[in-house]
């Protein structure tokens, strides 16, 4: 009988100079149903959003060779051109990313569009810029449901949108069912501690909008690059409340840093969080 979950790839925990037929195989050789494509805030991946219809059919059919599909899109070039600035060209600029990455995501067969939750980064958050970043969620909600692409928030590290719970604050505003969560497990726990709160009743919170959970390591004050197992993320906890809440999309979120075993740690991250999904769709077999 087929598993009852898939597990995706984060694409950046492989090397940016090796091939998209390379990544695609890689992701497959260590076990992964799918890859998610980055569009980050470098020239080079925004640049994606631009590809020839040519380039896409050809990316479609890489997928279809190698077996290995890319389903979901994380989109952090809205960090650096965030859609609640103060500055009308930052905005516009970010506002024409998140509708190129929803057209791409419409070509290529992704399902899951993420963006990050902030109205800024790089400026000082203000009633002016939350009431931007609302207005311009729900203009990006109307290009998701036209294009049949599901927007999905993911937590972040910041005080904006932390948590699910205020996650649920824009998700409810917008009232869109293309506008869901797709939360950091790692930022969720760090928040947890920040604020003394319980990172399961926290995710709870969002029943019925989160559609996907990307699974990252963290420390308390560390939000990147903490090898799984030496951080302080309950991940058993986290896929058991998820899968509780009907989820069935997990993604090992974790970045290349430089080591020529890189594709023992693809491996190992599989492995780790297969061996949790099984035994999680185990203790709920009954009610699936």
């Amino acid at each position: 009988m087929s598993k009852k979950y898939t597990l995706g790839l984060y694409e950046k925990s492989m090397p940016d100079d090796i091939s998209w037929k390379d990544k695609l195989l890689a992701a497959k050789e260590a076990g992964y149903d799918w890859v998610e494509i980055s569009i980050d805030a470098s020239e080079a991946k925004i640049n994606r959003i631009y590809m020839p219809k040519e380039e896409r059919l050809e990316l479609v059919s890489l997928m279809y060779e190698t077996g290995m599909p890319i389903r979901t899109m994380c989109v952090s070039a809205l960090t650096k051109y965030a859609i609640g600035s103060h500055d009308p060209a930052t905005v516009l600029r970010g506002m024409e990313i998140l509708e190129k990455s929803i057209e791409l995501a419409d070509d290529l067969g992704v399902r899951i569009v993420m963006i990050p939750g902030y109205d800024v980064y790089f400026e000082e958050s203000d009633l002016e810029t939350k009431k931007l970043f609302l207005e311009n969620v729900t203009k990006a909600a109307r290009m998701a449901e036209k294009a049949g692409v599901i927007l999905g928030f993911e937590t972040m590290e910041n005080d904006f949108m932390n948590t699910v719970e205020k996650a649920m604050k824009y998700v409810t505003l917008v009232g869109s069912p293309y506008l869901k969560i797709y939360p950091d497990s790692g930022n969720l726990t760090n928040a947890a501690v920040t604020y003394k709160h319980d990172v399961i009743e926290d995710l709870e919170l969002g029943r019925g909008h989160v559609m996907a959970l990307h699974m990252k390591e963290t420390k308390p004050g560390y939000f990147r690059e903490i090898p799984y197992g030496t951080g302080h993320v309950d991940f058993k906890a986290m896929a058991g409340k998820a899968w509780d809440m009907g989820v069935r999309k997990y993604v090992t979120e974790f970045w290349y840093t430089g080591n020529p075993a890189w594709r023992d740690d693809l491996k190992f991250a599989h492995d780790m969080f297969e061996g949790i999904l099984d035994k999680v769709s185990e203790k709920y077999k009954k009610a699936d």
